[in-house]
């Protein structure tokens, strides 16, 4: 709008202008400051809701199926009297496949464990994460859980604590979400090109492993999420890729390869430094070598998860 279209502007547009004007140079000075996205978390018991959804597709493009996964998980801070770590217990976990009913997985309910935070303890487990009780899954209508999607059930627990641990909380080696002090700030993760076992019981065997491709950090800017004030973090792993080797009976192995991609946003808390809410949308393409005719496999896999922070609802 040109100077001469402004004084013959109505007199309520020129204030509207100026206002505009006013609010932005007020904000700017926030919006400029540094902030920090690393402190210590209130000690506040927290409760997560999540759900993730897998979505096949079929060569041609046309949806095959969503098999879909909630959880419910409840963290007991670290610093509380009697915890050195992060204590976590599964409040209730549902499995609802494509074309079924929604049905519950009771050997979860109640499950309590200790995040370790180092990653992957002696017994070449993620995150301390017990192994053993991911297998033999048999769901609340007495049904054996099919080896593909208890994988799928262990999964929501590295993928939960993967987005609020090791990308939303400081990187104790290396590059993290400590760095990103001011709005634009951007970063390489130290987590970047790492390489995790996702080999899981007897049936998906060693040598099976996730290797991350550049994973970056980007502070996009502010939001709100609960009625509370965020910080908008955006990650992106572009070229990551894997294998999957599954033994589904002695003497057979299935070999799946495949590459990944995944991002999303995550909104952190400002004023108690908890995550309040995660996305991921992520894209897999896997290729499955069989040992009988046909010998070859191809697949095309969209997942989004979402992860919200419900600790105002309860239990």
């Amino acid at each position: 709008m040109t100077s001469k279209a402004i004084r013959y502007a109505p007199i309520w547009l020129v204030a509207l202008l100026a206002g505009a004007v006013s609010v932005q140079s007020q904000q700017m000075p926030l919006l400029d400051r540094e902030f920090d996205l690393a402190g210590e978390p209130s000690r506040e018991t927290q409760i997560f809701s999540m759900e993730s959804r897998l979505i096949t597709y079929a060569l041609d493009g046309s949806l095959a199926g969503t098999d879909i996964f909630r959880m419910r998980l409840k963290c007991v801070p670290s610093g509380v009297p009697g915890r050195q770590a992060n204590e976590y217990t599964c409040l209730g976990f549902t499995l609802e496949p494509e074309g079924g009913p929604e049905v519950t997985i009771p050997a979860l309910d109640g499950w309590t464990y200790t995040l370790d935070r180092e990653g992957i303890d002696e017994e070449g487990q993620v995150f301390g994460i017990d192994h053993a009780k991911f297998e033999g899954l048999v769901d609340g209508a007495g049904d054996a859980v099919p080896l593909d999607k208890s994988y799928h059930v262990y999964n929501a627990f590295i993928d939960f604590h993967a987005f609020c641990n090791v990308f939303a909380e400081p990187a104790p080696d290396g590059r993290g979400i400590q760095d990103l002090k001011t709005i634009g700030d951007k970063i390489v993760h130290a987590a970047a090109f790492s390489e995790a076992p996702t080999n899981l019981g007897g049936s998906f065997a060693e040598g099976s492993s996730f290797t991350n491709g550049e994973i970056t950090l980007e502070f996009k800017g502010l939001s709100a999420v609960n009625g509370r004030p965020c910080a908008l973090v955006e990650y992106d792993s572009g070229a990551s890729s894997f294998k999957m080797i599954m033994r589904p009976m002695p003497e057979m192995e299935v070999v799946t390869v495949g590459s990944s991609h995944y991002w999303g946003h995550i909104y952190k808390d400002l004023e108690t430094n908890w995550v309040q809410k995660v996305t991921m949308t992520e894209v897999v393409v896997s290729e499955t070598t069989l040992p009988m005719p046909p010998n070859k496999m191809n697949a095309v896999i969209e997942r989004e998860i979402s992860i919200l922070n419900v600790s105002h609802e309860g239990r």
